[in-house]
């Protein structure tokens, strides 16, 4: 079977064997039809299928016409500031985020620097499906250039943030896990730049990973022993496109990547009180915090387009997904490490306080995350079985089904990007969550057979 997996947020698939040149041409070209002949950002993460899938994806997007501007290897969310740096027509990364080596894929950008909406989505799902590819002639063919710097525009975003010669002064020791990935390229940059000793891990962006890429804390613990030995102030870890960002305190204490868009929140919203908003699978201490600062919350569907939509929606300061992705319109509509960083480094050096004494005053609960391999056409049988199960539960659905009471909650819903099912339960303890979590996955197991 033919191993990818295309929906309206973009591409993903294992290389050959699914994500094969011809297809990479064809979903490229589509792009490259909805731009109109302009011009679209193309940049990659450190995978070593990387230099294949880039020249499949310049061949479709000059058959389509469009001026190709390469940014080389880079971010995710610096492909999307170079959109709007650039007043592009849209852009293209390469990545499969945190999936395995053997999978790459591509993530549309629109021109307002965001992943494709709903909307937006279909279209590109129409064109490519329907091969409405507007091809030109020889004489019509785009063009490529190379931008140099690519990070640089990023970067000066994230600084005009928080109060840089304030960070400087705090001479933060930082570990930076890159595990090679696109993060290496520049992240050290932005951490010198705000005054940082930086020990990085990982550092160069061939996507040889030294540890399982997903940042989750079994993953980390290479992380967590670097911030005991060189007594730093703190660890961060980015997937493979280093949109998003696990965080470790100075004890070697994986703090985890729903307590990042917690941190970036408390920062934020004390200084300037406003909309926020998350998915339904992000933790309650962000609610616990808006409340704090009496600020309206909101929460969206699963995935960055459906985040980024509701914060455009209610006008949104700041929002985000509870795996780590803190999204700041003031830098672009897309989840971004760097945010996460300048915010976390900016608290600790505003406060005084350690990075574990911050994590511990947050309001506390324990989060449990697990998935079962299951097709998405069984999700609806699990999404029954449990709301029939917990009948006293305050229920919502649309994307997969939130069951919710005063002190936890529990979800379950098919993944975006994966053919899995994912239950996450939240709970005051851990063991509470635990139960919670493992009582859902027997009933969603028993229900997919």
């Amino acid at each position: 079977m033919s191993e990818r997996i295309l929906s309206i947020s973009g591409l993903r698939g294992v290389v050959g064997n699914g994500l094969t040149p011809d297809y990479l041409t064809r979903f490229a070209a589509a792009v490259g039809t909805i731009a109109n002949k302009g011009t679209v950002v193309l940049s990659r993460d450190g995978r070593a299928s990387g230099e294949m899938v880039r020249h499949a994806v310049i061949a479709g997007l000059i058959s389509t016409g469009c001026r190709v501007v390469d940014a080389g290897i880079a971010t995710t969310p610096t492909c999307g500031v170079l959109v709007t740096h650039l007043k592009a027509a849209g852009g293209i990364q390469i990545t499969a985020s945190h999936n395995p080596i053997p999978w790459n894929g591509l993530k549309p950008f629109s021109a307002e620097g965001s992943v494709y909406n709903r909307e937006q989505g279909e279209q590109l799902l129409d064109v490519l499906n329907n091969e409405k590819f507007n091809y030109v002639s020889w004489d019509e063919l785009g063009t490529l250039e190379v931008y140099e710097n690519a990070a640089g525009p990023h970067i000066v975003r994230v600084l005009e943030l928080v109060d840089v010669e304030q960070i400087q002064q705090r001479k933060f020791k930082v570990v930076l896990d890159c595990n090679h990935g696109s993060g290496g390229v520049a992240t050290p940059q932005l951490l010198e730049a705000l005054g940082c000793e930086v020990i990085v891990l990982g550092g160069t962006p061939d996507g040889q990973f030294d540890h399982t890429p997903e940042p989750l804390k079994e993953n980390l613990t290479g992380l967590s022993e670097a911030v005991v030995k060189h007594k730093a102030d703190a660890g961060f870890a980015q997937d493979p496109d280093a949109d998003r960002l696990a965080i470790v305190d100075e004890t070697g204490r994986y703090i985890g990547e729903e307590l990042t868009l917690a941190l970036g929140a408390d920062y934020v919203l004390a200084r300037t009180p406003g909309p926020i908003v998350v998915n339904g699978s992000t933790s309650r201490v962000t609610a616990d915090i808006a409340t704090k600062y009496n600020s309206p919350f909101f929460r969206s569907y699963v995935g960055e387009a459906h985040v980024c939509a509701k914060m455009k929606q209610e006008t949104a300061i700041i929002g985000g997904e509870g795996n780590g992705g803190v999204i700041d319109p003031k830098v672009g509509y897309v989840r971004d490490s760097y945010v996460s960083m300048a915010y976390v480094l900016a608290g600790l050096a505003a406060s005084g306080q350690t990075l574990s004494a911050w994590a511990d005053s947050l309001p506390q609960y324990s989060i449990v995350k697990n998935k079962i391999t299951c097709p998405r056409e069984q999700v609806d049988n699990a999404c029954k079985a449990l709301e029939s199960h917990f009948n006293d539960a305050t229920a919502s659905s649309g994307d997969g089904l939130r069951l919710d009471w005063d002190d936890r909650w529990v979800q379950v819903r098919a993944s975006n990007t994966e053919p899995i099912i994912r239950v996450i339960a939240e709970a005051p303890q851990q063991a509470a969550a635990e139960t919670l979590c493992n009582t859902a996955m027997e009933i969603v197991e028993k229900a997919v057979g």
